[in-house]
């Protein structure tokens, strides 16, 4: 009857140190730098393997990575039309605040087709989105950022609700490429003129 008693607290004991371990093994774990993985409501569109997955992503460069996201078509267009591929796909450690498709399709298409055939005016938008440092989730709260274009863009939130310009939401953020952070948003941002 004794060894029975010390094998059961044995196994109790055991099972008590596991819990806590495989608990934490379930939460996403904040990496050196603050990351916890990709957040906000749109991230579940987001296929779950291949190329457009976040794994998928994660092995490409930015403007590569976006071509495998369906919710980024017109997005890849634009950096295409303006000649951008190779300037995204090459900078290091930027951040990309990537217009969705329905975005895109906030702008009349008078207007949209307009800005699509104007080279220089599409640089200017496109790059007004892109910052060259690094912009994880942690600095979002209150941040404000120096674009390529050379205009500034703030953020605002907490949790995993956060605003660019109090205009665009983050519809899904921290989603990593081979060379940037990428947040998804819901409104095209417009420089100052």
């Amino acid at each position: 009857m004794t060894a029975h008693r010390v094998s059961t607290r044995i196994l109790v004991g055991t099972a008590a140190l596991a819990l806590p371990f495989s608990l934490a093994a379930l939460t996403p774990a904040a990496s050196a730098d603050g990351m916890t993985g990709p957040f906000g409501s749109a991230c579940s569109s987001v296929p779950k393997d291949g190329a457009g997955s976040f794994e998928g992503m994660a092995k490409d460069p930015v403007a590569t990575a976006a071509s495998h996201n369906p919710d980024l078509s017109t997005l890849v267009t634009a950096v295409k039309k303006a000649g951008l591929v190779d300037t995204l796909n090459n900078a290091k450690d930027i951040t990309v605040f990537a217009p969705t498709n329905e975005a895109f399709a906030k702008i009349p298409k008078a207007d949209l087709d307009k800005v699509l055939n104007d080279k220089a005016q599409l640089t200017k938008i496109l790059t007004y989105h892109v910052v060259g440092q690094k912009v994880t989730q942690d600095k979002l709260a209150d941040g404000s950022f120096r674009t390529l274009e050379g205009g500034k863009l703030t953020t605002s939130g907490s949790g995993e609700k956060f605003k660019v310009n109090d205009s665009a939401n983050i519809v899904c953020g921290d989603v990593q490429t081979s060379n940037a952070t990428v947040h998804i948003i819901d409104s095209v941002l417009m420089p100052k003129s």
